[in-house]
């Protein structure tokens, strides 16, 4: 694991990861300190075993799962976008339809799978990901074809399983954890069959090396730094040096044709509705928090309460989605049940450009304010605390919640922090056309065709 060209050997230590390796613990914590939304009996061992790893059988499981998704999300208010219910959720959907991974020929691979999901649940593993192929050259596209060596491939064969070498990106939360999983993010339709890999293997794995970005964490109090001292997830390279993956933890053994089927189906309506939750979340703390700005200084004219209103509106249009998908919830197939995608494939095509909107809100409503916020050693200062106490308060607001206030603004929408997560939530599951071309493909058009065709459809005269 290597951050600004250091190797690093225990992330926990390292100031670039030790903030946002105890928030992942208190995510973790979560589940014992809210057990009734968070816990759930293994269905096969009965023991206690995180909600998110649940294969639903039902619309109330659905909801079940939404209490539990919606604590983690708001434990970081949507900043931590990888946190591990979104990979929980992920493969519970892929054993909920093992039977779509078993197709040409690969029992085999959709066992294991099913096999590695109930090791993942029941030692509630912290999966990072890596399923975005590496760009090369932008007018061929990041997809492999026929055989690219840079690109992730198999290269040759063991007695206890495959070796497999090239790159991939974007593991987030990888510092955080236990394992990495590979497994198709689109359909690579003229790549050789070497491209087409599924599997799980622990981070500690000879070959594997992670190439981290540079860290925007900063290790302060949170009062200066309320999200950038614990909310950096990190994102980072993966090279596979010949890494060595074990049989029992290949699902895809250089399988096109499950490789470019499985990714149409299981993944889609599991883990929209984690995603879209931790969206809602995002939002609905920047409104509460543009609220609160606005307040802090009686910002109260029609121009500010336009932009407060924008807020309101786009959060209300997330949890409109939300429950519309869930409401519609139905049985997906092999007794799983599934959220309806259509309003989720719609809420995530818009958030792309709904998020830097919301930054740009808040720092049009903080302007001044967020870059004259005194940190917390100056209210400690003897000598500098009266005149804060005295020069800062605004409108029934003290020195020190002003301060408060605007700090955790421009954390939110200024910061190194911030800027990553513009630029995680413009490209979050896809770009914002290649999310707009699956809404166009995938939400349903037989009745707008049928209002259509009433006029079309009437002879002349």
């Amino acid at each position: 694991m290597w951050v600004n060209g250091e190797l690093v050997r225990t992330p926990v230590d390292h100031p670039a990861f030790s903030g946002a390796a105890y928030a992942l613990a208190g995510v973790l914590d979560l589940q014992h300190q809210f057990a009734d939304n968070c816990l759930m009996p293994d269905p096969e061992t009965g023991e206690p075993i995180a909600v998110s790893h649940m294969i639903p059988r039902s619309k109330d499981d659905l909801t079940r799962c939404h209490r539990a998704l919606r604590r983690v999300a708001e434990y970081s208010v949507g900043l931590m976008g990888r946190t591990p219910d979104y990979m929980n959720v992920t493969y519970a959907g892929f054993a909920g339809r093992a039977d779509e991974w078993a197709i040409n020929g690969n029992d085999r691979g959709a066992d294991n799978l099913v096999q590695y999901q109930k090791l993942l649940r029941r030692r509630d593993l912290s999966l990072t990901h890596t399923i975005v192929h590496t760009t090369t050259d932008a007018v061929k596209g990041s997809l492999p074809e026929g055989l690219d060596p840079v690109q992730l491939h198999k290269v040759a064969e063991t007695e206890h399983g495959i070796i497999v070498r090239g790159s991939r990106i974007l593991a987030t939360l990888a510092p955080f954890a236990d394992e990495l999983a590979v497994y198709p993010g689109a359909p690579i339709l003229s790549a050789a069959d070497a491209h087409a890999l599924s599997f799980c293997i622990p981070m500690q794995t000879p070959g594997l090396k992670f190439i981290c970005r540079d860290s925007v964490a900063i290790n302060g109090n949170r009062f200066d730094h309320p999200f950038s001292s614990q909310f950096d997830e990190q994102d980072a390279f993966v090279i596979f040096d010949d890494v060595e993956v074990p049989r029992e933890r290949i699902f895809i053994d250089a399988n096109l044709d499950v490789y470019n089927t499985v990714m149409k189906s299981t993944w889609w309506p599991n883990i929209m509705q984690q995603t879209m939750i931790r969206a809602h979340a995002k939002l609905d703390f920047a409104r509460g928090l543009a609220v609160r700005m606005a307040e802090a200084i009686n910002a109260n004219t029609p121009f500010h309460q336009q932009m407060m209103g924008e807020l309101a509106v786009l959060a209300e249009f997330a949890r409109a989605a939300i429950l519309a998908a869930e409401e519609g919830a139905y049985e997906y197939g092999n007794s799983m049940w599934v959220c309806d995608v259509r309003p989720l494939a719609a809420l995530r095509a818009s958030l792309p450009s709904w998020f830097p909107r919301v930054n740009e809100v808040l720092r049009l409503l903080g302007s001044h304010n967020m870059l004259t916020a005194p940190p917390v050693a100056l209210f400690r200062n003897p000598v500098m605390r009266p005149l804060l106490d005295q020069y800062l308060p605004s409108h029934g607001i003290d020195a020190e919640r002003r301060a408060r206030i605007f700090r955790l603004a421009w954390d939110f929408a200024g910061t190194g922090l911030a800027s990553r997560n513009e630029q995680y939530e413009r490209s979050y599951l896809g770009s914002i056309g290649c999310n707009l071309q699956v809404a166009h493909t995938m939400i349903d058009r037989a009745r707008p065709d049928e209002i259509v065709n009433r006029f079309l459809n009437k002879p002349i005269g």
